[in-house]
């Protein structure tokens, strides 16, 4: 039986607590008794906040509606981008157990992502296979020992898993080997991932052909569309991850520390049942608000302007990611207040443009072209004109991430054939000891947009006439896109999920090791009117953005107008 109830913040003690909501009946009973006391209203018989105050959660029958797992329809997806011809098995195995090294710990399981589409099994030890001229589709599963079961707890049963997952067949996983051997013939292709994962069989028919290359791409492009299942989960993971913002929004006056908005966070997440962060939490104040990748989250808040939260969590391996940067003191400064609505209008004027048929590098460039536009304004850039400083790529100091990126099964989602933003091999254009940094750090959430890459697109626009609502008009412009240094340019199609993250950053140590002390930079930035901005350290906003038939639909719902955002922190 499910108990109705709430989870109490008691600032006291500055913890949480579970108060049971007794039924109408029970409060108004003739007998006068009361319901027992909680820890939060203990005392001063007075009520703490409760989760349920920060905003409505998500609908806990809708959150946690069973919804059978669309394994044909995935596994259909990546058999059509295969070559016509191709004959055989698909085979992959799922992720095993991990421990870390000499301990009998390890982190959490975590299933590889393409096993993952193409079964929706989330535990440890199967395998699947699709034998591509039958259509038929199996989820091997591990059988679990009885003393198994005694130290780590059950796995789903065959019944079970048949009963989530519309597979043709589930089969315990010590037959795989048989299946594969008895359903091969002569000269058939088994197609993997790798090499390292293809299956020990000792007595194929014939000679085998073990296909490497194949598969993944298919699988990539598969993913890119989402199916209306995925388009379902990424929908309640941003549910989810709106309300634990709005919670973490409603209490931040009353914090202290950038790890008490990250466990306020974390555990609104998992009081609504999503165990996993997509990503790991970024919560960071002042200059660590430029720090694109920053984890410490152990840093007071005071006497910063702005922290940054950068979070969202999984549902059912569906991420979500949304970024929004709060004024700590609960109002915004002057220099603030400016900053942060530079990024919300190109924010807004981004998401506005989306459509099917818009290439989403365009959009990377309308989002440069405002942000110059406002730091003109408020006298931080000058001496040019927009078309100047953007030629040059100034902007890329303030600027410099990419747009977005599509969300899916990875919070940074596989893109298929073609680059949302950058070209196919993640090239960045020569940069020195830039771009050995953006090498390094290559398998990050963000990827580093050069100066020298942005002044490439731009010029490429210039030359396609382009602007506008990003249409590229033409089969000719088309191709001369693709080999732009700028990307593969990719267009967004109906069901598509990527984020829209424009910032404004204030990082001094980059933008004086790559901007300040390079002449043709420097003429652009004015140096004294940087100086009121240092303590900022940077804004960002992001939203996950569904792309539909005719536009688009934003999968999240969390205060980013000014307005809203200082009415959810300060209460009337």
């Amino acid at each position: 039986m499910e108990v109705d109830h709430d989870l109490v913040m008691v600032d006291e003690f500055d913890a949480l607590a579970i108060e049971v909501k007794l039924p109408k009946a029970h409060k108004n009973s003739s007998s006068g008794s009361s319901s027992p006391t909680s820890p939060a209203t203990r005392g001063n018989n007075k009520r703490s906040a409760s989760w349920t105050d920060y905003g409505t959660p998500p609908n806990a029958a809708w959150l946690h509606e069973k919804i059978k797992f669309p394994a044909k329809t995935h596994v259909t997806k990546v058999a059509s981008k295969l070559t016509p011809t191709a004959n055989g098995i698909i085979y992959l195995p799922g992720a095993e157990d991990k421990y870390y090294e000499d301990s009998d710990q390890g982190p959490a399981f975590r299933q590889r992502r393409h096993f993952y589409y193409l079964t929706g099994a989330n535990f440890p030890g199967c395998a699947v296979t699709y034998d591509l001229h039958k259509d038929h589709l199996i989820l091997w599963i591990p059988y679990t020992d009885p003393r198994t079961i005694l130290w780590y707890g059950r796995t789903p049963t065959l019944e079970e898993v048949r009963a989530s997952t519309d597979v043709d067949e589930v089969r315990y996983v010590a037959g795989v080997n048989r299946y594969i051997c008895a359903s091969l013939t002569p000269g058939a292709s088994i197609y993997v991932l790798h090499p390292d994962q293809a299956p020990q069989l000792e007595s194929p028919k014939g000679v085998v052909q073990i296909d490497t290359h194949s598969l993944r791409p298919a699988i990539e492009n598969a993913r890119v569309v989402k199916t209306d299942y995925e388009i379902a989960q990424i929908r309640r993971a941003n549910a989810v991850s709106s309300a634990a913002h709005r919670a973490a929004l409603s209490r931040l006056s009353r914090l202290g520390n950038e790890r008490e908005l990250e466990a306020i966070f974390a555990g609104y997440c998992i009081a609504q049942g999503a165990h996993t962060q997509a990503y790991p939490i970024i919560a960071g104040a002042g200059p660590a608000a430029s720090t694109l990748h920053y984890d410490s989250n152990n840093a007071p808040l005071k006497p910063h302007q702005f922290v940054v939260l950068d979070a969202g969590c999984e549902w059912n391996c569906y991420a979500s990611d949304i970024t929004r940067t709060y004024p700590i003191p609960g109002s915004f400064s002057a220099e603030a207040k400016a900053i942060y609505n530079a990024v919300l209008r190109m924010q807004r004027e981004c998401v506005e443009r989306i459509k099917p048929g818009v290439v989403y590098s365009s959009l990377h460039l309308h989002a440069c072209k405002v942000a110059i536009e406002e730091l003109l304004r408020l006298g931080i850039l000058h001496n040019g004109t927009k078309e100047e400083i953007l030629a040059r790529g100034t902007i890329a100091g303030f600027f410099p991430h990419g747009l977005g990126h599509h969300v899916g099964l990875e919070v940074h989602d596989v893109s298929g054939r073609e680059r949302l933003l950058l070209d196919s091999k993640g090239s960045l254009g020569p940069a020195g000891g830039v771009k050995s940094a953006r090498c390094r750090l290559s398998p990050s959430k963000r990827e580093l947009v050069l100066p020298e890459t942005l002044a490439v697109m731009f010029r490429d626009e210039m030359k396609e006439g382009g602007g506008g609502d990003g249409q590229v008009k033409g089969v000719v412009q088309m191709q001369k896109a693709k080999r732009s240094a700028g990307g593969g340019r990719q267009r967004l199609e109906e069901g598509m999920v990527v984020t829209v993250e424009p910032g404004i950053y204030f990082c001094k140590e980059y933008l004086r090791a790559y901007f300040l002390d390079v002449p043709y930079h420097a003429h652009f930035i004015n140096k004294k009117a940087l100086e009121q901005y240092w303590d900022l350290g940077g804004v960002r906003i992001e939203d996950d953005i569904l792309v539909t038939k005719t536009g688009y639909e934003n999968l999240t719902d969390v205060p980013r107008e000014i307005e809203e955002v200082l009415k959810v922190m300060n209460p009337s």
